[in-house]
């Protein structure tokens, strides 16, 4: 089995209609959407146009060609001309046992092997995390291990905020609450000043102070200058920055272990620092960069636009770079590292106009060679209350305490259920963070992209409906099966199909394929996650109709053991994509 099902089926379609001298692309099936079928092509009806009959004509002519095929039992047509298949149960068999020997048989793997930039952008060093960075960080790793699981070659880049008007802001708040250090001096020496003085504490106090202080804009005045002469090379505002920058990346660092996200590079606006004068330079003499009020910008309006289109700012009238140009920057240097197919911004779609702007002037400058820029843009997370998520004194809710608070509702459900009475008090707090991370990951990820969405703890750390603890339970209840059927002898055996419930089964199961593949090229993990939620639901009505262990025709048992395992390795794969560890007992 070199393909999946479902492009077997598709290709027996795709031949069907090229006989009537009509094109493959119209042989596409989807799940039926009529009980009783499995799937279902609806190509006649533009097939019908082409050849100028009916699409009932057209869908029996069809019907003709695909009825002796042997991997269908059934093609029927109903009214316009829907063409309607049910796969033979000998079919569904043999596909699900190959998948059983070897889990990666028939997924889609790429056919040429791409490389992607993933680029977690809008995490700024010295600020603490909050929520708002929760969405970026868990779409951004799914979509990684996806393309990577499919066969493309990534890179993460966590791209922080380390170069901007926030940290001259910040520098300034040092200044003004420690006068006494070395770093505002004018004959500072840097090194004689390497351990830093700066800890995460002050960073935390601090940033809020100083975005309040310079709401003012004298405030905001000294805050640009300070950015100028950190950009143009102060000793001491530099030396201070790589303290900010250190001790921000230990504590970020610290935050995402616990959800298990990852990154290959920890580089950042400062990181272009070296080519933006270049640029820059290079932008002028093309006569694309121009002088406005004192500032430097591109221009990104297009005759065709319906609604204005600011010019993309690269630097300010007061000598600051800008958030602009340094993105144009890391594109150049991306492209020329690592020459990618694609990149991929995974911000919120509050930034979508900023985004814009870059793309369009990275085209004008000829920038990003041959790679295809793409904002993946998402929703914002909301409180019960359908407003920005915030604590219950209203401030903004930080990423660990929104972990902590999860973490202690996942106890508390465990406690409720009786689950983990005869594990140490170590195990159960180690399950109850994965049953946490899973309620958050889950909760954010089933949601279609970019849809805003209500977190509802007490909803989402819930062993009962659409939850990722509702699918840890079940796949630890599989791996707890397994276990019994080991002491008792029992082994898995050759799946065949002699219930609508094993047939169901063995029928998302072989979908996987086309779920994987929509996933990817829509950039849309929520499809994983209702594939899971499906697949999970079909088992627990097969476990409850078809006693496993107490089934005295042990080549039934071992045969339903079989289709169990198949269930658990689907889950598996599933949820290690969507970032979910599972426990191995509850």
């Amino acid at each position: 089995m070199s393909q999946p099902l479902i492009d077997k089926i598709e290709h027996h379609l795709q031949e069907a209609f090229q006989s009537l001298g009509l094109e493959t692309s119209l042989g596409r099936v989807v799940s039926s959407s009529q009980e009783g079928y499995h799937f279902q092509c609806n190509g006649a009806f533009k097939g019908a146009k082409i050849k100028g009959c009916s699409p009932l004509t057209l869908a029996q002519d069809l019907q003709q060609r695909l009825s002796s095929l042997e991997t269908f039992a059934d093609i029927s047509i109903s009214v316009p001309g829907f063409i309607n298949i049910i796969v033979h149960d000998a079919c569904l068999a043999e596909y699900g046992n190959l998948i059983f020997q070897d889990k990666r048989l028939g997924i889609p793997f790429n056919d040429v092997k791409q490389k992607l930039i993933v680029d977690f952008g809008g995490i700024n060093i010295a600020k603490a995390m909050h929520v708002g960075h929760l969405r970026s960080s868990i779409i951004g790793e799914s979509l990684q291990r996806i393309a990577r699981f499919l066969g493309d070659e990534v890179v993460s880049d966590i791209h922080l905020g380390d170069w901007g008007l926030p940290i001259g802001m910040l520098i300034e708040e040092f200044r003004l609450a420690y006068p006494e250090w070395p770093y505002f001096k004018d004959n500072f020496d840097k090194d004689l000043f390497k351990k830093s003085p700066v800890k995460i504490e002050q960073l935390e106090t601090l940033y809020p102070q100083a975005a309040t202080r310079c709401k003012e804009e004298e405030a905001r005045d000294i805050a640009r200058k300070a950015t100028a002469d950190l950009q143009s090379g102060h000793p001491g505002y530099r030396a201070l920055w790589q303290h900010f920058r250190q001790v921000s990346v230990e504590d970020i660092k610290r935050q995402f272990k616990p959800l298990d996200i990852n990154f290959d590079l920890w580089l950042g606006e400062s990181s272009v620092n070296d080519i933006i004068s270049p640029l820059l330079e290079k932008f002028k003499q093309q006569n694309i960069a121009k002088e406005s009020d004192g500032a430097i910008i591109i221009e990104v309006a297009k005759e065709e636009d319906k609604k204005p289109m600011p010019p993309l700012i690269l630097v300010t009238s007061d000598n600051s770079i800008t958030y602009g140009m340094t993105d144009l920057a890391t594109i150049a240097q991306r492209s020329e590292e690592f020459n990618p197919k694609y990149i991929l911004y995974v911000v919120d779609n509050r930034q979508s106009l900023h985004f814009e702007q870059v793309f369009r002037a990275a085209q004008r400058t000829k920038i990003n060679q041959d790679a295809h820029l793409e904002h993946i843009a998402f929703g914002t997370l909301n409180g019960t209350d359908g407003k920005p998520f915030k604590t219950r004194s209203g401030g903004v809710m930080k990423l660990q305490d929104l972990l902590e608070a999860a973490i202690k509702k996942a106890q508390e459900r465990l406690d409720e259920a009786e689950l983990g009475k005869d594990i140490s008090s170590q195990e159960q707090q180690e399950i109850a963070q994965l049953v946490a991370v899973a309620a958050i990951k889950f909760s954010d990820l089933s949601i279609p992209r970019l849809s805003d969405y209500i977190f509802d703890l007490d909803k989402f750390v819930s062993f009962q409906g659409k939850t990722g603890p509702y699918l840890l339970y079940t796949a630890v209840r599989i791996k707890s099966l397994l276990a019994k059927a080991k002491e008792q002898g029992l082994i898995p055996g050759t799946i065949t199909i002699e219930t609508e419930k094993q047939r169901d089964i063995i029928l998302s199961v072989v979908q996987l394929s086309r779920i994987l593949k929509i996933s990817y090229e829509e950039r849309a993990p929520h499809h994983l996650c209702e594939y899971a939620y499906t697949l999970a639901q079909k088992f627990s009505t097969f476990y409850q109709t078809c006693p496993i262990l107490s089934n005295p025709n042990v080549t039934q048992a071992a045969s339903w053991l079989a289709l169990a395992k198949l269930t658990l390795q689907n889950l598996e794969q599933v949820l290690f994509l969507l970032g979910i560890k599972i426990p191995e007992r509850m």
